[in-house]
């Protein structure tokens, strides 16, 4: 089973999305959260923490996060389980660092989740507003 993590990067009631490259082998051409798969030897929260230093040049305060759920999706070797955390807390403002997997980033109102294409279409249900 392959293990993925993505993370919410939630700020003034917007989510911070990714748009998956039209070229992308899974879930191309759509809107996500950030995040990647998690590698030998890591932890969910270790892997989240690489991944969006390395897609958004960002360092998330590991303290803030809260782990919101897993989707899973497929079977046998292509078998995938995704950890969806939320960060409360993070430095550094988001760049897209990732051109080649991702071709933009934008700020989405939590409200306004469901009117986007996504990879994951129950972002809404699991994402909490912030302050």
């Amino acid at each position: 089973m392959h293990v993925v993590v993505t993370g919410a990067l939630v700020e003034n009631g917007a989510v911070l999305l990714v748009h998956r490259s039209p070229t992308r082998r899974a879930y191309p051409d759509l809107w996500d959260l950030p995040g990647g798969h998690v590698e030998a030897g890591e932890s969910e929260l270790q892997a989240l923490a690489r991944e969006l230093r390395e897609e958004l040049g960002v360092h998330i305060v590991t303290e803030s996060c809260s782990r919101l759920g897993a989707r899973h999706a497929g079977s046998g070797e292509n078998a995938v389980r995704v950890g969806v955390w939320q960060i409360g807390d993070w430095v550094g403002s988001p760049t897209n660092r990732a051109p080649d997997e991702h071709d933009d980033i934008a700020w989405v109102g939590v409200s306004e989740l469901g009117g986007l294409p996504l990879a994951h279409g129950d972002l809404a249900a699991l994402v909490r507003p912030s302050a």
